[in-house]
């Protein structure tokens, strides 16, 4: 269905109801009221629809799950060649102490002053949830630990995680560092996309190093309903966090978590609130690729309207049932000044179930506007004098 436009202020939005389904009942979502996390992000893959959100801009310490930024540095770092899984780190007295034996944290047992190639450590990391294996990189790739987080924080910056900063490499509480449940499903999901090769050993079952065997450390694996990464963290007063990706029947959900009570409360609501997603909805197409959705005015041209489309299918992933009615809106800046150019972004369409924004995609001009005649032009100022003194 085509969105026909109104205007308000300085932005021109569009909308109308795309469907609306039997409205007797209560939502999927309102199923999930009386969820148990202070801190909520849930995600499906494919279209990017956001399935819950609550305080998911909220700063908690990441604790150990800070130690998924250090390994996308590592990642990284051997994408781009400053570092190869041969290469070789020596354990310091400060990561043994820090990290290894003698610190009663998560370890490898990585021996004092021995040599330890990259591959082994990124296991260790991955698997053992190691803090001696973070340092090691850490200082290995940047000297001291201090210089590799303040790499950290700003590979976070890069990835639009805005609201993440990191101390050091491990999330022990020495130096602090803070995140959001929505930084963690866009660190989670860059990961996942990102570096599939690596991605696998997060579903690693165990791991033995120093004639040392240890069982994978996250939880969620033993869940049984397809988890397949990431972590899981603690943090002194501000409880328990998980970061998870599932894939059942070809649905891929990411999900964040903080601010939980126990192990047994992140267990529980992990596993309650993934098989709700997984179950309780199905994947919709709104508008086809290149499907006009709506119309914007322009500024001076030809014609006074262009139809904006969007590049790739309008995909949403919705309640099966019981759906509340979905709604779009179409924003971008008025006026639209021509020429304007076939492909050029124009705005975003924000898709919307209920007042709870669930998707944006971007939308660009379906057709080419020349410049239009100066009585047309003078029309235009008149029209747009009127408004902004209105």
């Amino acid at each position: 269905m085509r969105i026909r436009h109104f205007m308000s202020s300085l932005t021109v939005l569009t909308a109308v109801a795309l469907w609306t389904t039997a409205p007797a009942g209560h939502t999927a979502e309102q199923k999930l009221s009386d969820l148990k996390a202070k801190q909520i992000y849930l995600v499906e893959a494919k279209t990017g629809t956001v399935l819950l959100a609550e305080n998911e801009n909220q700063a908690f310490p990441p604790a150990s799950l800070a130690k998924l930024m250090t390994m996308d540095l590592v990642f990284e770092a051997m994408r781009q060649g400053e570092v190869t899984p041969t290469t070789v780190f020596p354990v310091s007295e400060f990561a043994w102490r820090t990290g290894g034996a003698p610190s009663g944290t998560t370890t490898m047992f990585a021996a004092l002053k021995s040599d330890v190639p990259l591959a082994d450590l990124i296991q260790g990391v991955i698997i053992q949830n190691a803090n001696d294996a973070c340092i090691i990189i850490a200082e290995g790739m940047a000297v001291t630990e201090d210089k590799f987080a303040e790499r950290m924080t700003a590979r976070a910056r890069d990835l639009g995680m805005m609201r993440s900063s990191f101390g050091n490499s491990t999330g022990l509480p020495e130096q602090p560092s803070v995140t959001t449940a929505h930084d963690l499903v866009v660190l989670a999901r860059h990961i996942f996309t990102s570096y599939p090769e690596y991605y696998r050993l997060y579903a690693a079952p165990d791991f033995t190093w120093n004639k040392i065997f240890q069982r994978n450390k996250n939880p969620l694996l033993q869940l049984g309903i397809g988890v397949d990464g990431l972590g899981a963290g603690y943090a002194e007063g501000h409880g328990f966090a998980v970061v998870a990706s599932v894939e059942r029947d070809g649905t891929r959900l990411f999900l964040a978590m903080g601010g939980l009570a126990s192990e047994k409360e992140r267990l529980e609501e992990s596993r309650r609130v993934l098989e709700w997603a997984l179950s309780s909805f199905e994947t919709r197409q709104i508008f086809k690729p290149n499907e006009a959705i709506g119309e914007a005015a322009v500024y001076g041209g030809s014609v006074s309207h262009v139809p904006v489309v969007a590049a790739e299918p309008v995909d949403v992933y919705v309640p099966s049932r019981n759906a509340e009615r979905l709604t779009g809106r179409i924003v971008y800046d008025w006026p639209l000044r021509a020429p304007v150019t076939k492909g050029q972004p124009v705005g975003t369409l924000r898709l919307f179930e209920g007042e709870r924004e669930i998707k944006a995609v971007p939308v660009q001009a379906a057709a080419d506007v020349a410049e239009g005649t100066l009585a047309s032009k003078a029309t235009d100022a008149l029209f747009e004098l009127l408004f902004f003194w209105i």
